[in-house]
Parts: C-alpha cells; sequence; structure tokens
C-alpha cells in the first residue's frame, strides 16, 4: 500500500512511527539525565543506578530477535500497537516500583519492544512511502530518537529534578499509549513480508562480514555511551555546573545528536558507510580525550557536549546503511539487530564506564574507557575493510 492514495494518512501514519520512537528515545535515554536524582530516591550508588542503564540495553538485546521471531507472520500494525503497549505499561510498572530488584525487573521488560519496533517500523515507513523517498520516510520514524532527546529527556529531567523521577516515567507511559492509540488510528494496513521465514533469515549470520559490524555497533559505539551515561555528574561534580542546569545540557547534548543524524547521513551519502563510520569513530575516540581535557571549563564542556552528541548519533545512519547492505533478503532482522547491538554498547558502556567510578578514580574516568571502546570498533573497521578486499579479489579471479 502506498502513500499515493491517500498522502494525509501517510503523513499521520508516519506520525505515529515518530511518536513511538519519541516514548522509545526517552526510556533509553533519559536515565542518564536523572541518574543522581534516582540515586538519593532510591539509597543507591551512581554505579548501581547505571545498571537500570544496562539492563535496559540488555532488554533490548533480548528482545529485538525474540519479538520479531513471535511476530513474523502477523500484521505489522498489529504488532506496532502491541510493541508501544509494552512500552507504556512496563514504563508505568517502572514508575510505581520501590525496591531495586522489581526497578531492574521492569526496566528489563521496558527494553523488549525497543529494536523491534524500529525494525518493523523502518519496513512499513518504506512500504508506505512513495518510490525513491524510502529513506526520507524512514528518517521521519528515527527524528523520534532525535525530538525525544531535544525535548521529552530535558524535559523527563527537570521533572525528576524538581518533582520526582515517577512522574518522568508516568509521562513515557502516556506517550507510549497516545502513540499506541496514533497507530491504530492513523496506519494504513500492511501485509506482513512472509518471502522470507525468520529461519531462513537466521543465514545471514553465517557470513563473517556480519560479525564485524556487530562488533563495530556492539563495542564502538559503547565509548559513546561510557560517556553520556556518566554525564550528569560529570557536569555537576567536574564542570561544576549546579543540578538544575542539567536540563539545558541535555538539550545541547540533543541538538548535537540532531546535527550528527543529519550530517551522518549525508556524509554516508558522499563518502560510503564504511568510511563515514570509521572517520566518526576515530573523532569520538579525539573528543572523549579532548572532553577530559576541556571539562574543567565551563564554555568548552558544552562544546565537547555538542560535538560527542553529534558524533555518537553520526553513525546511526551509516550504520544502518551498512548492516542492511550486508543482511540482503533479511533486512527487518538486521534493522532490528542493529538496536540490539547498538544497546549491547548501550550496557557495555554504562558498565563498563561505572568501574573506574566505582573504584574511586574519578567523574572522567569514563571517558578513557569509551575512548578504547570506540577505538576497538576503529579496528573492527578496518577487519571488514579487509573482508571486502578479499572478497573483491576472490569476485575478480572468477
Amino acid at each position: 500500500m502506498k502513500s499515493t492514495n491517500n498522502p494525509p494518512l501517510f503523513k499521520l501514519s508516519l506520525i505515529s512511527l515518530l511518536l513511538g520512537g519519541f516514548s522509545i528515545g526517552m526510556t533509553e535515554f533519559l536515565m542518564m539525565g536523572i541518574l543522581p536524582d534516582m540515586s538519593r530516591a532510591i539509597n543507591i550508588s551512581i554505579p548501581e543506578a547505571g545498571h537500570l542503564i544496562s539492563i535496559y540495553a540488555l532488554g533490548v538485546v533480548i528482545g529485538a530477535p525474540l519479538m520479531v521471531g513471535l511476530t513474523s507472520n502477523m500484521p505489522p500494525k498489529k504488532v506496532l500497537i502491541g510493541l508501544m503497549l509494552m512500552v507504556g505499561i512496563f514504563n508505568g510498572l517502572f514508575a510505581l516500583m520501590s525496591s531495586y530488584p522489581l526497578l531492574m525487573a521492569t526496566r528489563l521488560l521496558a527494553g523488549l519492544p525497543h529494536g523491534a519496533f524500529f525494525g518493523i517500523g523502518a519496513v512499513v515507513a518504506s512500504k508506505l512511502a512513495e518510490p525513491g523517498r524510502e529513506a526520507r520516510a524512514v528518517s521521519v520514524m528515527f527524528a523520534g530518537l532525535t525530538v525525544a532527546n531535544i525535548i521529552g529527556v530535558p524535559l523527563g529531567t527537570f521533572i525528576g529534578h524538581n518533582y520526582s523521577w515517577r512522574f518522568s516515567f508516568a509521562l513515557i507511559a502516556a506517550v507510549a499509549l497516545v502513540a499506541a492509540f496514533a497507530v491504530k488510528v492513523w496506519m494504513p494496513s500492511v501485509k506482513s513480508d512472509s518471502e522470507t521465514s525468520f529461519l531462513k533469515s537466521l543465514n545471514i549470520f553465517r557470513h563473517k562480514e556480519l560479525w564485524y559490524i556487530i562488533g563495530i555497533s556492539t563495542i564502538g559505539t559503547g565509548g559513546f555511551f561510557a560517556w553520556i551515561s556518566y554525564i550528569a555528574p560529570l557536569m555537576t561534580e567536574v564542570a561544576g555546573f549546579s543540578n538544575n542546569v542539567m536540563t539545558i545540557i541535555m538539550v545541547v547534548a540533543g541538538l548535537g545528536m540532531v546535527v550528527g543524524n543529519f550530517v551522518g547521513g549525508r556524509l554516508a551519502d558522499r563518502f560510503s558507510p564504511l568510511t563515514t563510520t570509521t572517520l566518526l569513530l576515530v573523532s569520538m575516540v579525539a573528543a572523549l580525550f579532548l572532553m577530559v581535557a576541556l571539562v574543567q571549563f565551563k564554555p568548552t564542556a558544552i562544546m565537547m557536549t555538542f560535538l560527542i552528541g553529534a558524533i555518537g548519533f553520526g553513525m546511526i545512519a551509516p550504520m544502518q546503511m551498512l548492516i542492511v547492505q550486508q543482511a540482503k533478503g533479511a533486512e527487518m532482522l538486521a534493522s532490528s539487530l542493529l538496536q540490539a547491538t547498538s544497546n549491547m554498547g548501550n550496557a557495555l558502556g554504562a558498565f563498563l564506564g561505572g568501574l573506574p567510578i566505582a573504584a574511586g578514580f574519578g567523574y572522567t574516568s569514563p571517558e578513557y574507557v569509551g575512548a578504547a571502546l570506540a577505538f576497538t570498533g576503529v579496528l573492527f573497521c578496518l577487519l571488514l575493510v579487509a573482508a571486502y578486499r578479499q572478497k573483491a579479489r576472490k569476485l575478480a579471479i572468477a
């Protein structure tokens, strides 16, 4: 079903996907802005609060292939509604929990629909779009993540700091339920793509190139998450900003993410997804070291916040292109897989970034961990370059 028959409905369907992306973006990134507030409210350490970031990422990793596999023969519209209901229900439960184990459990469950929503939503958006405009349609859905970081996360950070973190997650639950209703009302019915069974699509894992891309996404992106997971204590304890300014800082980070998301796509079109990803990872290594050197000066701390946010989200479009190009015939699984692997990077960055803090090395120590993770991503990029060249030589000989 294409949008040429009903353009207004097509635009509304994209808005429903954007709302879904907005709610998921808030779910994923809000925790970084209110980490100290949650730590004080439930009487746990900053690294323990950081585990709530890691456990969500684990939920995404588990949920992406699981949800796609369980729903592969179901109508995509119904699946998207169900996934948004899950986001709403589990965030609502998270807001009500009082014990740390129950908070961890509900946070894990809230991560399950994340990857599948973006994977299925991307395929649906491209099917609804006019020929030649598929990428633009998909970008609208992913824009929900960036809008969340400009509006939703700063708003949730303000509410969490001045009132209660519980109200912040209740707000996420409300947005997710609105998104589910919007999908039901505005989304046209789209047939399930059943040409390739889920089991057959698993054949993509037989190729080493895919595993190199997984390494880039899992470890390389961990550099960004090692930084942003502990941005609140970095800015308040090291840079010297007051807690009230964290809302503005999160807006700056969000603006950087928006710019990076746009520029990353343009760079990938002009050069190549792999070249762009490699250059951005090298830039991430340099930027994290610069953050350590410049964070004590407030103007440069703000500047580096914008820059690191831009570099981190600049990798989204190139990585998406890399993995989809490698997984012909299994694009839905691959799209979901990218969300899973990037959230493995989220979990890895948050966990490893918290270890030196717990050991007493201070709030700039996660930047060193992040630089090491990003550099490892560069090494995977070089392995992928070598694999592509080897394949090209074999094809030339044949």
